[in-house]
């Protein structure tokens, strides 16, 4: 009887796979325990959807898996620190300018913006008017002592709403102020709830408003530019990240296809965020 080598089987198995899926060899070339790369992501990222419609075509072309940490900005960052996520997508940019400064993170690289919006109840009762900048919008609503739901957690919007009110030197030690350590969805639900104010980024407003009685009553403000960068952690400081997973994804992300897609996405035909990594399409999207 012919006894087949076990390397002989080795080989006629890898050929059968390779012609069931084209590229299958070529797809999944990486080592099983490098397969998952760890994605600390804001909270806002997750809740417009992107990440849902965008990862499964990463996934599908280059055989990892991308698992998702939606987290405020602030706790993205410690988790990098720590060695706990391989790569992080932020909107925080002195954070992460420190981070990567620090040595904790490499190849910080833009992806995409949009911008925050004051939102609040219809009946506006700090009188909010449009045309005014966002100072002069967050000083009638300390003024009026209008309820104002800040998320408190540290996040990206977090630290861009306690900047414009130390900007205005406004003292937010006051009963009209109210820090809950929630995410943006459950913050806008409170808001509406409680008749209050608050920011919020684009996309995560774009993905709730049809079901919230708040109202967009300032926007436009060029203090309300709101970019997202993707970090990897140093693997220097972390032999064991996935610096090969996360390189891989930031390639992606930034590449031609990616930030086409970023530009593509869309809600309720709204864009909830414009690309950034391509000059090109960045201009086509944001109509400058």
């Amino acid at each position: 009887m012919h006894v087949v080598k076990p390397t002989i089987l080795i080989i006629l198995l890898l050929a059968s796979l390779s012609s069931l899926r084209p590229g299958f060899a070529e797809t999944y070339n990486v080592a099983p325990q490098h397969k998952v790369i760890r994605l600390a992501t804001t909270t806002s990222t997750d809740n417009s959807g992107l990440l849902a419609y965008l990862l499964p075509t990463f996934e599908n072309k280059t055989g990892y898996r991308v698992h998702v940490i939606a987290v405020g900005t602030g706790k993205a960052l410690r988790m990098g620190i720590d060695g706990d996520a391989d790569i992080l997508l932020v909107h925080a940019p002195a954070a992460e300018i420190k981070f990567v400064n620090s040595g904790y993170g490499i190849k910080r690289t833009a992806v995409m913006f949009n911008d925050f919006v004051l939102v609040g109840p219809e009946a506006n009762p700090a009188k909010i008017k449009t045309g005014e900048n966002i100072n002069a919008a967050l000083q009638k609503i300390a003024d009026s002592h209008s309820t104002f739901i800040s998320r408190g957690d540290d996040s990206g919007t977090h630290k861009k709403e306690r900047g414009l009110w130390l900007s205005q030197n406004i003292n937010t030690r006051a009963q009209w102020y109210r820090e809950v350590g929630q995410g943006m969805g459950k913050v806008l639900q409170m808001a509406a709830e409680l008749n209050a104010y608050t920011l919020t980024d684009r996309g995560t407003w774009l993905a709730y408003q049809h079901k919230s009685p708040l109202k967009i009553l300032h926007a436009g403000d060029p203090q309300l530019y709101n970019p997202y960068h993707i970090i990897a952690v140093n693997p220097q400081r972390f032999p064991g990240i996935n610096y090969q997973g996360a390189s891989r994804l930031i390639s992606w992300l930034t590449s031609t296809t990616g930030q086409a897609l970023i530009g593509k996405f869309t809600l309720n035909n709204s864009l909830l965020f414009k690309p950034a990594a391509n000059v090109k399409l960045a201009k086509q999207t944001s109509g400058h």
